[in-house]
């Protein structure tokens, strides 16, 4: 028996009203970038402003009497997972109602490709938008990068709510370094670093000649690891500068965002000895290397642009951040399986980047060490350990769980896309791009083309992997269990 009265559905839906206010305090910034360039997407702008702030009022006033009570373990799955519909919903209203894109599915699916970070597009001439539009459409990455939850809990501690269950729900942060008890401050302390990454890769842009509109749009989609560049091309037509700045900071974006915080705080030798960011580097080092020969040897390009488009792509493919320099699908076969490969791969836990994340990875290696060790000395204790700290065989055996469900969800959706009519690699293309939130994928979806000529059908079922991938599986899998509606 279902029993829905156990969920706080009132505070659900008063922070909910809160969370579509800030949305349109947003979307309003996105008003006055239309407004100061005056174009087409005004009036577009003007209602879908209006309906998500008065819908956004409406449910924080009528349940306001809500704000006293506490969140429960399931009211975080329930928040976390309508708050990503909801706010992709209403974000797609700013591309409907100015006309950018007619069709609802394509604004839906546009929306919370970019709310999900994850840069896969519809659209086939990006550069005939109005910049208020290209602006929300960027802005929706940078907002979607941390978290909606993580800036709720943040900034608006008067709700008196405990955001300890939101956070976790909303977020894959595995930090070493406790900054504070309260959950406020961490995430007070994460949007600070946030903002302050973002603003300094806009000047690194700008110096290298990149007008200031565009340095914006591309920060926000490289911090939030998306994708979405106001250029057909992305950043292929760019000069190498450019092109080596966007690819440092998605490297520093693909790492913990703890490790950010220890490096400010001048602790760099521990935040280097962290085992995930080693890992992590020397995946980026060791395939760079090789599809960098690769091209090199096969005389595609020279030296230093083998090196550079091989750099530029492994890293925004690990990271799940999506530009792209070059089409890799006309590279060696070598090239783009490793590419393919490191879809599976993903950045650091507690980044922005999507995917596995690395310290997955490094977990089930370690469990299947400790597997092996174990049957060939019966008697011996051999610990996991991560750093200093011994991780618990539940612990060690949650990363192999996931990496299984991870699995098992890619090829269920890559059947459901080939039913559809779609081929293989199209399909699976499109659903581990979708899952990971890297945006180009293989097949018809590559980094030279859009999802724009999909089915209707298959754009909402790869929405609904966007979502799972970026709610780490098991948050929304959890809702579709019988007994998580019981009491």
């Amino acid at each position: 028996m279902l029993y829905l009265k156990q969920f706080n559905w009132s505070l659900i839906l008063y922070l909910l009203g809160h969370i579509l206010v800030f949305e349109g305090v947003f979307m309003l910034i996105a008003f006055f970038v239309s407004l100061f360039y005056g174009e087409s997407d005004i009036v577009g702008f003007e209602e879908a402003i209006a309906i998500t702030f008065v819908m956004g009022i409406a449910l924080s006033i009528a349940f306001k009497n809500s704000k006293y009570k506490r969140i429960g373990k399931k009211d975080s799955f329930i928040i976390v997972t309508i708050t990503w519909v909801a706010i992709s919903f209403f974000g797609s209203l700013p591309f409907y109602f100015s006309n950018t894109i007619p069709s609802f599915t394509n604004a839906f699916f546009e929306s919370i490709s970019g709310f999900t970070t994850t840069g896969s597009s519809i659209l086939t001439d990006i550069e005939s938008l109005p910049h208020g539009i290209l602006f929300w459409r960027s802005l929706t990455h940078w907002i979607g990068g941390m978290g909606i939850i993580v800036l709720v809990v943040a900034i608006i501690p008067f709700l008196k709510i405990g955001g300890m269950h939101l956070f976790n729900a909303e977020s894959s942060m595995s930090i070493e370094e406790k900054f504070r008890p309260r959950i406020f401050e961490v995430a007070k302390r994460l949007w600070y670093i946030y903002i302050g990454i973002t603003v300094l890769e806009v000047v690194f842009l700008c110096l290298g000649g990149m007008n200031l509109f565009e340095s914006v749009c591309h920060s926000f989609g490289t911090i939030a690891t998306g994708g979405f560049s106001p250029k057909n091309d992305s950043i292929a037509s760019y000069s190498p500068y450019i092109q080596y700045v966007i690819a440092s900071f998605m490297l520093i974006s693909g790492i913990n965002f703890a490790l950010h915080y220890l490096i400010i705080s001048g602790r760099i030798k521990k935040a280097f000895a962290n085992e995930e960011l080693k890992l992590y580097l020397k995946i980026i080092f060791f395939v760079t290397a090789i599809i960098a020969i690769k091209l090199f040897t096969e005389n595609i390009y020279g030296a230093e642009e083998s090196f550079r488009q091989a750099f530029f792509q492994v890293v925004s493919i690990i990271t799940a951040t999506g530009f792209a320099t070059a089409d890799y699908l006309q590279w060696p076969t070598i090239t783009y399986v490793l590419i393919f490969i490191l879809m599976f791969v993903g950045a650091c836990a507690g980044s922005t980047g999507g995917g596995i994340k690395v310290i997955r990875h490094l977990m089930f290696v370690k469990h299947i060490k400790r597997r092996f060790f174990e049957m060939s000395h019966s008697n011996a204790y051999c610990p996991i350990r991560y750093g200093k700290t011994v991780v618990s065989t539940e612990a060690s055996g949650s990363a192999f769980n996931f990496i299984m469900v991870y699995i098992i969800c890619f090829l269920l959706g890559s059947l459901l896309l080939i039913g559809l009519g779609n081929d293989i690699g199209t399909s699976m293309g499109g659903v581990i791009t979708s899952m990971g939130g890297i945006g180009p994928g293989f097949g018809t979806v590559g980094p030279a083309s859009t999802f724009a000529h999909l089915s209707v059908a298959s754009k909402w079922i790869l929405t609904f992997f966007m979502v799972l991938g970026r709610l780490e599986i098991f948050t929304l899998l959890v809702l579709f269990t019988p007994a998580f509606w019981k009491r």
